[in-house]
């Protein structure tokens, strides 16, 4: 039995509805063009299942590979068709300009989720064709204009949200067409459209945000980046009082860049190397480092002994309802979302911890607190963050 055409009523309208030679534009009511676009929108999700219908209806690589290439080279056409159209007086009208927008909104979504779905089916080194290339700047640019204040709101540093910002209107503001590939094209429409739901999930798995997940997922293995990165780090490094404690937060940080998960086919410039590859370097380089720099410092282990012996001897303490693990993810999270201003994470426990007790404890000590608040339980996690929802129940009394 002959498979149905997924693109029969958008080929249609395209081909005979819109074509300026044919009598039936001119007879269009703005009723029949709103009727139109809507209709379009409808049919656009529609052709995506068929079209997935159709892909895991059949068995052989030959026959799907033909399959999705054939549609893609279709929709390509059709795109180029509208695109012709647009050139002739009739569509100075508005109500049909307005249409034929609407039209190649939708066929640029449907090569959107071909190329997707189904990239390893598809010759993704080709040459994007112009008119395709330039429609799709297009509409990245109008996602652009939209998402750049949301990202900047969004990431306190402006300067991580231009880096990412400026290189994806430098794609689309570029006069350079004859030389972009599908895989470039794919990679710079996915990553705006994953910047379009960043923040919307509040989840935070490790030290790193959002922004810094999405492109390390991304592989977004730009040299303004990688430097950001590891600057960023560094300064943070920096910041800690010695080259023991500089080493532990390095390693954490290693522990903790190495458990996120990067696109297995994606990378921003596939002519160098990974993003992860580059950063796994840089930790490995700058640990070996302060590993074998170690001995330079005047004496480490009296160093730190006459640290310990240095802390404040307190007799009147608080006393915290809490263990001393949850005591250490709550002093932590108030470093990193900055409620608590210190020289550093150290520092921060070194100040408060001496002032603290627990139920089951009176002396503690304020390394050995810093050390559980890299090592989380998840019934750690649910006490602590059930204290906090009862201050905030508290505040909402006053």
């Amino acid at each position: 039995m002959a498979q149905h055409y997924p693109l029969e009523w958008l080929d249609t309208l395209i081909s005979l509805t819109l074509n300026p030679a044919k009598i039936y534009l001119q007879d269009l009511t703005k009723d029949d063009i709103q009727s139109l676009s809507e209709k379009a929108l409808i049919e656009t999700t529609q052709i995506q299942s068929e079209l997935k219908n159709q892909v895991f209806s059949l068995h052989k690589e030959s026959q799907l590979r033909l399959l999705v290439q054939k549609y893609h080279s279709a929709l390509i056409i059709l795109l180029d068709t509208v695109k012709g159209y647009e050139k002739n007086d009739a569509f100075e009208k508005s109500e049909y300009c307005n249409l034929s927008r609407t039209v190649v909104s939708c066929l640029d979504e449907l090569l959107f989720f071909i190329e997707v779905r189904f990239a390893n089916f598809l010759s993704m080194e080709e040459r994007v064709p112009s008119t395709y290339l330039n429609v799709s700047r297009k509409e990245l640019k109008l996602k652009l204009d939209h998402l750049q204040k949301k990202l900047v709101a969004d990431v306190a540093d402006p300067i991580f949200s231009s880096l990412v910002l400026d290189n994806l209107y430098k794609f689309v503001n570029a006069k350079k067409t004859e030389s972009i590939t599908f895989r470039e094209l794919l990679y710079r429409k996915e990553l705006v459209q994953k910047l379009e739901l960043l923040g919307l999930s509040e989840t935070q798995t490790s030290i790193y945000n959002a922004l810094n997940e999405l492109l390390i997922y991304m592989n977004f293995n730009s040299r303004s980046y990688i430097n950001y990165f590891t600057r960023c780090i560094a300064n943070k490094i920096n910041g800690l009082a010695t080259k023991t404690e500089r080493i532990d937060s390095l390693h954490f940080h290693f522990k903790e860049f190495r458990q996120m998960h990067t696109h297995r086919s994606m990378i921003l410039y596939p002519e160098h190397q990974t993003l992860k590859a580059i950063l796994s370097n840089w930790f490995e380089q700058e640990i070996a480092y302060l590993e074998k720099t170690m001995h330079l410092a005047p004496n480490p282990i009296k160093e730190l002994k006459k640290n310990n012996l240095g802390q404040t001897k307190v007799t009147d303490k608080l006393t915290v309802n809490l263990s001393v693990d949850q005591i250490a993810l709550i002093l932590r999270a108030a470093d990193e979302s900055k409620l608590l201003h210190a020289r550093s994470m150290s520092d921060v426990f070194k100040k408060i911890v001496p002032h603290l007790s627990t139920a089951n404890k009176s002396e503690l000590s304020y390394d050995s607190v810093r050390s559980k608040s890299y090592n989380a339980e998840e019934r750690d996690k649910a006490i602590a963050i059930e204290v906090l929802e009862k201050l905030i129940r508290k505040l909402k009394t006053y």
